[in-house]
Protein backbone atom coordinates (compact mmCIF):
# COMPACT_ATOMS: atom_id res chain seq x y z
CA UNK A 1 0.00 0.00 0.00
CA UNK A 2 1.75 3.56 -0.89
CA UNK A 3 1.80 6.11 2.15
CA UNK A 4 -1.27 7.08 3.73
CA UNK A 5 -1.45 10.77 3.86
CA UNK A 6 -4.29 11.05 5.62
CA UNK A 7 -6.80 9.53 7.39
CA UNK A 8 -10.66 10.23 7.11
CA UNK A 9 -13.80 9.45 9.33
CA UNK A 10 -16.12 8.68 6.46
CA UNK A 11 -19.60 7.07 9.17
CA UNK A 12 -20.77 7.45 12.46
CA UNK A 13 -23.23 5.48 14.50
CA UNK A 14 -24.54 6.09 17.70
CA UNK A 15 -26.44 4.26 20.59
CA UNK A 16 -27.39 5.92 23.29
CA UNK A 17 -30.65 6.01 24.81
CA UNK A 18 -32.32 9.50 24.26
CA UNK A 19 -30.33 10.39 20.84
CA UNK A 20 -31.41 9.76 17.90
CA UNK A 21 -27.89 10.80 15.17
CA UNK A 22 -24.65 11.87 16.39
CA UNK A 23 -25.62 15.56 16.37
CA UNK A 24 -27.25 15.16 19.85
CA UNK A 25 -24.01 14.92 20.89
CA UNK A 26 -24.01 18.77 20.84
CA UNK A 27 -26.88 19.03 22.63
CA UNK A 28 -26.89 21.09 26.15
CA UNK A 29 -26.83 19.18 29.88
CA UNK A 30 -30.29 18.53 30.56
CA UNK A 31 -31.41 17.91 26.99
CA UNK A 32 -31.22 14.24 27.25
CA UNK A 33 -32.90 11.96 29.20
CA UNK A 34 -31.31 10.82 32.29
CA UNK A 35 -33.46 7.67 32.45
CA UNK A 36 -36.21 6.50 29.68
CA UNK A 37 -36.23 6.28 26.01
CA UNK A 38 -36.00 3.60 24.26
CA UNK A 39 -33.44 0.91 24.48
CA UNK A 40 -30.67 0.42 21.91
CA UNK A 41 -30.78 -2.63 22.27
CA UNK A 42 -33.94 -3.39 21.28
CA UNK A 43 -33.13 -2.34 17.62
CA UNK A 44 -31.07 -5.45 17.28
CA UNK A 45 -32.73 -8.91 15.44
CA UNK A 46 -33.06 -11.39 18.71
CA UNK A 47 -31.36 -14.37 16.96
CA UNK A 48 -27.87 -14.78 18.25
CA UNK A 49 -27.75 -12.41 20.70
CA UNK A 50 -27.82 -15.16 23.79
CA UNK A 51 -24.43 -15.45 25.48
CA UNK A 52 -23.59 -11.52 24.35
CA UNK A 53 -23.28 -9.20 27.26
CA UNK A 54 -24.78 -5.81 27.64
CA UNK A 55 -21.85 -3.65 26.39
CA UNK A 56 -21.35 -6.42 23.21
CA UNK A 57 -25.11 -5.51 22.24
CA UNK A 58 -24.60 -1.82 22.54
CA UNK A 59 -21.26 -1.86 20.40
CA UNK A 60 -23.03 -3.94 17.90
CA UNK A 61 -26.01 -1.39 17.38
CA UNK A 62 -23.75 1.44 17.11
CA UNK A 63 -21.25 -0.18 14.89
CA UNK A 64 -23.96 -1.57 12.13
CA UNK A 65 -24.81 1.95 12.00
CA UNK A 66 -21.24 3.33 11.72
CA UNK A 67 -20.58 0.68 8.51
CA UNK A 68 -23.83 1.47 7.31
CA UNK A 69 -23.41 5.04 7.20
CA UNK A 70 -19.61 4.71 5.73
CA UNK A 71 -21.22 2.67 2.84
CA UNK A 72 -18.93 -0.61 4.01
CA UNK A 73 -22.30 -2.33 4.64
CA UNK A 74 -25.41 -2.12 3.45
CA UNK A 75 -28.38 -1.68 4.55
CA UNK A 76 -31.35 -4.29 5.11
CA UNK A 77 -32.07 -6.79 6.97
CA UNK A 78 -29.13 -9.17 5.83
CA UNK A 79 -25.89 -6.70 5.48
CA UNK A 80 -23.18 -6.90 3.19
CA UNK A 81 -19.92 -6.43 3.62
CA UNK A 82 -18.92 -4.31 0.17
CA UNK A 83 -15.33 -4.59 0.83
CA UNK A 84 -12.79 -7.10 1.25
CA UNK A 85 -13.18 -8.30 4.99
CA UNK A 86 -9.32 -8.34 5.11
CA UNK A 87 -8.95 -4.24 5.04
CA UNK A 88 -11.61 -3.42 7.69
CA UNK A 89 -10.12 -3.73 11.32
CA UNK A 90 -12.55 -3.12 14.54
CA UNK A 91 -10.69 -1.24 18.01
CA UNK A 92 -13.19 -1.13 20.80
CA UNK A 93 -12.18 0.79 23.72
CA UNK A 94 -14.08 -0.03 27.64
CA UNK A 95 -12.98 -0.26 30.60
CA UNK A 96 -15.84 -2.02 32.45
CA UNK A 97 -16.61 -3.82 28.78
CA UNK A 98 -18.30 -7.12 30.15
CA UNK A 99 -16.88 -6.93 33.87
CA UNK A 100 -20.91 -8.02 34.57
CA UNK A 101 -20.29 -11.75 32.33
CA UNK A 102 -16.48 -11.70 34.48
CA UNK A 103 -18.43 -11.32 37.78
CA UNK A 104 -21.23 -14.07 36.86
CA UNK A 105 -18.23 -16.65 35.80
CA UNK A 106 -16.18 -16.00 39.02
CA UNK A 107 -19.49 -16.39 41.29
CA UNK A 108 -20.41 -19.55 39.16
CA UNK A 109 -17.30 -20.93 40.16
CA UNK A 110 -17.56 -19.78 43.67
CA UNK A 111 -20.32 -21.98 44.55
CA UNK A 112 -20.04 -24.76 41.82
CA UNK A 113 -16.76 -24.84 41.09
CA UNK A 114 -15.69 -24.61 37.12
CA UNK A 115 -18.29 -27.63 36.51
CA UNK A 116 -20.70 -25.17 37.10
CA UNK A 117 -19.85 -23.27 34.20
CA UNK A 118 -21.26 -23.15 30.56
CA UNK A 119 -18.92 -23.76 27.65
CA UNK A 120 -20.45 -21.49 25.80
CA UNK A 121 -20.27 -18.25 28.16
CA UNK A 122 -16.39 -18.53 28.87
CA UNK A 123 -15.57 -17.68 25.97
CA UNK A 124 -17.69 -13.84 26.60
CA UNK A 125 -15.39 -13.42 29.68
CA UNK A 126 -12.50 -12.72 27.32
CA UNK A 127 -11.80 -9.30 27.09
CA UNK A 128 -11.63 -8.61 23.83
CA UNK A 129 -14.69 -10.18 23.30
CA UNK A 130 -16.80 -6.74 21.77
CA UNK A 131 -14.57 -6.86 19.34
CA UNK A 132 -14.09 -9.81 18.48
CA UNK A 133 -17.74 -10.36 17.84
CA UNK A 134 -18.38 -7.33 15.70
CA UNK A 135 -15.84 -9.11 13.47
CA UNK A 136 -17.29 -12.16 13.28
CA UNK A 137 -20.82 -10.43 12.82
CA UNK A 138 -20.10 -8.68 9.89
CA UNK A 139 -17.06 -10.44 8.56
CA UNK A 140 -14.54 -7.77 9.45
CA UNK A 141 -11.30 -9.87 9.07
CA UNK A 142 -8.64 -7.09 9.91
CA UNK A 143 -6.20 -6.26 13.14
CA UNK A 144 -8.64 -6.42 16.06
CA UNK A 145 -8.24 -4.80 19.36
CA UNK A 146 -9.55 -3.71 22.43
CA UNK A 147 -8.12 -0.99 24.11
CA UNK A 148 -8.59 -0.62 28.42
CA UNK A 149 -6.50 1.77 29.09
CA UNK A 150 -8.00 4.40 31.51
CA UNK A 151 -9.52 7.88 30.58
CA UNK A 152 -7.17 8.16 27.47
CA UNK A 153 -8.75 5.21 26.09
CA UNK A 154 -11.27 6.08 23.56
CA UNK A 155 -8.68 8.96 22.01
CA UNK A 156 -5.81 5.93 21.92
CA UNK A 157 -8.07 3.85 20.13
CA UNK A 158 -8.65 6.27 17.72
CA UNK A 159 -4.74 6.92 17.19
CA UNK A 160 -4.11 3.23 17.17
CA UNK A 161 -7.13 2.70 13.97
CA UNK A 162 -4.90 5.35 12.35
CA UNK A 163 -1.99 4.26 13.20
CA UNK A 164 -2.80 0.67 11.54
CA UNK A 165 -4.08 2.39 8.44
CA UNK A 166 -1.18 4.63 7.60
CA UNK A 167 1.43 1.57 8.21
CA UNK A 168 -0.75 -0.52 5.40
CA UNK A 169 -2.22 -2.92 7.80
CA UNK A 170 -5.83 -1.86 6.96
CA UNK A 171 -7.92 0.09 4.34
CA UNK A 172 -10.49 1.01 6.88
CA UNK A 173 -11.44 0.83 10.89
CA UNK A 174 -14.39 0.56 12.84
CA UNK A 175 -14.00 2.30 16.29
CA UNK A 176 -15.92 1.73 18.87
CA UNK A 177 -16.20 3.40 22.56
CA UNK A 178 -18.86 1.64 24.51
CA UNK A 179 -19.85 1.09 28.70
CA UNK A 180 -22.48 -0.35 30.55
CA UNK A 181 -24.17 0.77 33.37
CA UNK A 182 -25.40 -2.38 34.93
CA UNK A 183 -25.20 -3.81 38.75
CA UNK A 184 -22.03 -5.29 38.45
CA UNK A 185 -20.23 -1.84 36.80
CA UNK A 186 -21.94 0.18 39.83
CA UNK A 187 -20.61 -2.21 42.36
CA UNK A 188 -17.15 -1.51 40.74
CA UNK A 189 -17.23 2.39 40.23
CA UNK A 190 -18.54 2.86 43.66
CA UNK A 191 -16.16 0.92 45.71
CA UNK A 192 -18.22 -2.25 46.43
CA UNK A 193 -21.20 -0.19 47.28
CA UNK A 194 -23.43 0.23 43.76
CA UNK A 195 -25.15 3.27 45.97
CA UNK A 196 -22.08 5.09 45.77
CA UNK A 197 -21.60 4.85 42.34
CA UNK A 198 -21.45 8.42 40.01
CA UNK A 199 -23.86 8.56 37.15
CA UNK A 200 -22.38 6.26 34.43
CA UNK A 201 -22.94 6.89 30.47
CA UNK A 202 -24.28 3.34 29.37
CA UNK A 203 -24.15 3.22 25.49
CA UNK A 204 -21.74 2.83 22.54
CA UNK A 205 -20.55 5.53 19.66
CA UNK A 206 -18.69 4.61 16.74
CA UNK A 207 -16.97 5.66 13.43
CA UNK A 208 -15.17 4.44 10.75
CA UNK A 209 -12.10 6.01 10.06
CA UNK A 210 -10.06 5.02 6.37
CA UNK A 211 -7.78 5.99 4.08
CA UNK A 212 -8.60 9.04 2.19
CA UNK A 213 -7.83 7.33 -0.89
CA UNK A 214 -9.78 4.68 -0.07
CA UNK A 215 -12.49 6.81 0.44
CA UNK A 216 -12.55 8.92 -2.98
CA UNK A 217 -12.31 5.68 -5.03
CA UNK A 218 -15.25 3.99 -3.02
CA UNK A 219 -17.50 7.65 -4.29
CA UNK A 220 -17.13 8.41 0.22
CA UNK A 221 -17.41 11.84 1.03
CA UNK A 222 -14.95 12.39 4.35
CA UNK A 223 -16.77 13.94 7.38
CA UNK A 224 -13.56 14.60 9.06
CA UNK A 225 -9.97 14.14 9.09
CA UNK A 226 -7.74 12.94 12.08
CA UNK A 227 -5.34 15.74 12.77
CA UNK A 228 -2.32 15.53 15.71
CA UNK A 229 -2.50 13.07 18.41
CA UNK A 230 -0.39 13.19 21.98
CA UNK A 231 -0.44 11.46 25.24
CA UNK A 232 0.79 12.97 27.80
CA UNK A 233 1.82 13.32 31.84
CA UNK A 234 -1.05 16.07 32.21
CA UNK A 235 -3.80 17.23 30.02
CA UNK A 236 -1.94 20.70 29.81
CA UNK A 237 1.00 19.45 27.79
CA UNK A 238 -1.22 16.98 25.83
CA UNK A 239 -3.23 20.31 24.69
CA UNK A 240 0.29 21.90 24.10
CA UNK A 241 1.34 19.34 22.12
CA UNK A 242 -1.25 19.13 19.83
CA UNK A 243 -1.94 22.65 19.39
CA UNK A 244 1.77 23.37 18.27
CA UNK A 245 1.21 20.89 15.47
CA UNK A 246 -2.43 22.13 14.03
CA UNK A 247 -2.38 25.90 13.98
CA UNK A 248 -6.11 26.36 13.28
CA UNK A 249 -8.49 27.69 15.85
CA UNK A 250 -9.97 25.96 17.89
CA UNK A 251 -13.67 26.00 17.08
CA UNK A 252 -15.08 23.24 19.71
CA UNK A 253 -13.63 22.27 22.72
CA UNK A 254 -14.38 18.66 24.58
CA UNK A 255 -13.02 18.58 28.06
CA UNK A 256 -11.90 15.58 29.65
CA UNK A 257 -14.02 14.28 32.81
CA UNK A 258 -12.42 16.96 35.42
CA UNK A 259 -12.63 20.27 32.78
CA UNK A 260 -9.18 20.10 32.38
CA UNK A 261 -7.47 23.34 30.53
CA UNK A 262 -8.91 25.63 27.77
CA UNK A 263 -7.25 25.84 24.70
CA UNK A 264 -6.07 29.19 25.83
CA UNK A 265 -4.50 28.38 29.53
CA UNK A 266 -2.70 25.39 27.85
CA UNK A 267 0.84 25.20 29.40
CA UNK A 268 3.78 23.26 28.04
CA UNK A 269 6.73 22.54 29.64
CA UNK A 270 10.10 24.42 29.72
CA UNK A 271 12.49 21.84 28.76
CA UNK A 272 15.56 23.08 30.99
CA UNK A 273 13.80 24.11 33.85
CA UNK A 274 10.78 21.32 33.65
CA UNK A 275 8.84 24.53 34.42
CA UNK A 276 5.12 25.52 33.60
CA UNK A 277 5.50 28.02 30.64
CA UNK A 278 2.07 29.40 29.20
CA UNK A 279 1.30 28.92 25.71
CA UNK A 280 -0.20 32.20 23.91
CA UNK A 281 -3.60 31.60 22.35
CA UNK A 282 -5.07 34.69 22.49
CA UNK A 283 -5.58 34.86 18.85
CA UNK A 284 -8.18 32.50 18.61
CA UNK A 285 -11.64 32.65 19.57
CA UNK A 286 -13.16 31.33 22.88
CA UNK A 287 -14.30 27.30 21.76
CA UNK A 288 -17.78 26.07 22.10
CA UNK A 289 -17.62 23.43 24.70
CA UNK A 290 -19.04 20.16 24.32
CA UNK A 291 -18.48 18.60 27.99
CA UNK A 292 -20.03 15.14 27.22
CA UNK A 293 -19.48 14.15 30.55
CA UNK A 294 -22.03 16.89 31.82
CA UNK A 295 -24.42 15.34 29.05
CA UNK A 296 -23.97 11.82 29.52
CA UNK A 297 -22.39 11.04 32.80
CA UNK A 298 -18.84 9.30 33.54
CA UNK A 299 -17.94 8.31 29.72
CA UNK A 300 -14.90 6.28 31.11
CA UNK A 301 -13.13 4.58 27.85
CA UNK A 302 -16.21 5.65 25.29
CA UNK A 303 -15.52 9.63 26.15
CA UNK A 304 -12.78 9.69 24.22
CA UNK A 305 -14.54 8.46 20.62
CA UNK A 306 -17.74 10.33 21.75
CA UNK A 307 -15.70 13.35 21.74
CA UNK A 308 -14.36 12.38 18.41
CA UNK A 309 -18.05 11.15 16.86
CA UNK A 310 -19.30 14.59 18.14
CA UNK A 311 -16.69 16.73 16.94
CA UNK A 312 -17.42 15.25 13.14
CA UNK A 313 -20.89 16.18 13.44
CA UNK A 314 -19.85 19.40 14.75
CA UNK A 315 -17.67 19.97 11.49
CA UNK A 316 -20.56 19.49 9.39
CA UNK A 317 -21.86 22.57 10.64
CA UNK A 318 -21.66 25.96 9.37
CA UNK A 319 -20.11 27.70 12.42
CA UNK A 320 -17.21 24.93 11.96
CA UNK A 321 -15.38 26.92 8.72
CA UNK A 322 -11.72 27.79 9.27
CA UNK A 323 -11.53 25.68 12.15
CA UNK A 324 -10.83 22.80 14.15
CA UNK A 325 -12.03 20.58 17.47
CA UNK A 326 -10.06 19.73 20.13
CA UNK A 327 -10.65 16.72 22.40
CA UNK A 328 -8.95 15.56 25.43
CA UNK A 329 -9.21 12.53 27.59
CA UNK A 330 -7.67 11.91 31.12
CA UNK A 331 -5.86 14.65 33.48
CA UNK A 332 -2.60 12.81 34.15
CA UNK A 333 -0.71 12.67 37.31
CA UNK A 334 0.47 16.80 37.40
CA UNK A 335 -3.59 17.83 37.82
CA UNK A 336 -4.95 14.79 39.35
CA UNK A 337 -4.99 12.71 42.54
CA UNK A 338 -6.76 9.81 42.00
CA UNK A 339 -4.31 8.04 39.82
CA UNK A 340 -4.90 8.79 36.19
CA UNK A 341 -1.52 8.34 34.83
CA UNK A 342 -1.68 10.02 31.33
CA UNK A 343 -3.23 12.72 29.24
CA UNK A 344 -4.47 12.34 25.65
CA UNK A 345 -5.18 14.92 23.33
CA UNK A 346 -6.36 14.94 19.78
CA UNK A 347 -7.87 17.17 16.91
CA UNK A 348 -10.32 17.14 14.17
CA UNK A 349 -9.54 18.88 11.38
CA UNK A 350 -11.67 19.25 8.01
CA UNK A 351 -10.49 16.65 5.21
CA UNK A 352 -8.53 18.29 2.51
CA UNK A 353 -10.35 20.09 -0.12
CA UNK A 354 -13.60 19.86 1.56
CA UNK A 355 -16.09 22.42 0.67
CA UNK A 356 -17.57 24.89 3.47
CA UNK A 357 -20.89 23.33 5.02
CA UNK A 358 -23.76 24.98 4.34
Amino acid sequence: MDTVKEVVVTGLGVAVAGLDDPAGLLAAPGDIPRSGGDDPVRRLDRRGLRYKDRATKLAMCAGRDALVDSGLVTDGPEPVLTVPGETVGVLVSSNYGNVDTICDAVATIAEHTYLGTSPMALPATSSNVIASWIAITHGLRGANLTLCNGPTSGLDAVYWAGLLIRSGRIRSALVIGVEPANEQVRHVAGGGDPDQAPHLFDGAVAMVVEDARSARERGRTPLAALGPYARRADSALAVAAVRRAEPAPVGLWCPPADGGPTPGTAHDRDPAQGTPVRVDRTRDEYPAVTDLTALLGDCSGALGVLQCVAGTAWLSTPESTGRAVLAVSGSGSFADTTGDDAAAGMMLVHPAGAEAPA
